[in-house]
């Protein structure tokens, strides 16, 4: 029986395309790839965990055939200022539907990554309850309120490692691939995206792109404008662009997949479909030669 190849993942930041992941690790399997070890932030740390806890089908199911009204339940604005929203709810309804799990009893290695905002540091989580790591490395300034722990405040791990290749570097596994999703720009690849066609069986399609809508409606007037909230979100996704970059060139994989970062807005979720083949597609283009 041939030896299935060992692979190590690290995931990078970058809201909605973090979708992608989904696809390369459905290449991944189908190739006969076995993953042993994932290190993801924000996005890269939402997909791997549920990857890592056995229940990636099940999430994905979930993305593709969510409906509105459930989006819209999953709104909780906080009374704070510290963050839009608590996103508790979103938490508590990704435990329902996937199970949580301390990370070292997870069948693969599993690294989330998140910010340390008043010591200006990278927090590693390879221990601890699984959805308290990825709760602290999706919290996005702004939009969620920090993550609490240890009486520390956390946010959004692509704040200051949106691709975490470092913790891969302690595995012993054949090959370390990186998912960058802050690649060079590409013409014309959001307008192929818009128009595929919907999935029949799929009852998301705009699902997404209204709670986004409902989010924005439900902003307290005078708290934040809808433009400031764009702009903030557009230089995060810049600002990660560049450190991805330099950790590329500090720690470079055996392999680097890079998304094109125009192919999709930050908040546009309603593209699971397309952006889960985008993934697929992109892997089987480029591994098979890369990974012989």
């Amino acid at each position: 029986m041939k030896k299935r190849k060992t692979v190590s993942l690290a995931l990078g930041s970058g809201g909605a395309r973090g979708l992608a992941h989904i696809g390369i690790i459905h290449w991944l399997e189908e190739n006969g790839y076995a993953v042993r070890s994932i290190a993801g932030s924000s996005m890269g740390a939402l997909v791997g965990g549920i990857y890592a806890i056995g229940k990636l089908d099940e999430y994905e199911n979930w993305v593709r055939a969510v409906t509105k009204a459930d989006m819209v339940r999953l709104l909780d604005l906080s009374l704070g200022t510290d963050g839009l929203f608590k996103g508790d709810r979103i938490i508590n309804t990704l435990k329902g539907l996937v199970g949580d799990s301390r990370i070292e009893d997870l069948p693969i290695h599993f690294t989330a990554v998140a910010a340390n905002i008043s010591r200006s540091k990278e927090v590693w989580f390879d221990s601890g309850p699984l959805f308290d790591a990825i709760r602290a490395s999706i919290s996005m300034p702004i939009f969620f309120t920090p993550f609490m722990h240890n009486g520390e405040a956390l946010v959004d791990g692509g704040l200051l490692n949106p691709l975490p290749i470092a913790p891969t570097f302690r595995d012993q596994t054949d090959v370390t691939i990186a998912v960058n999703l802050h690649g060079a720009p590409e013409a014309g690849v959001h307008t192929r995206l818009l128009e595929e066609k919907p999935e029949p069986a799929s009852p998301l399609t705009g699902a997404v792109t209204e709670f986004v809508n409902k989010v924005r409606a439900a902003i307290p007037k005078g708290s934040m404008t809808i433009r400031a909230m764009d702009i903030v979100s557009q230089s995060f996704d810049t600002m990660q662009g560049t450190i991805a970059r330099q950790k590329i060139a500090i720690y470079p994989p055996d392999y680097l997949l890079e998304m094109p970062k125009n192919i999709c807005g930050v908040m546009e979720f309603d593209k699971a479909g397309p952006l889960i083949r985008y993934g697929y597609n992109m892997a089987a283009a480029k591994l098979p030669s890369a990974l012989k």
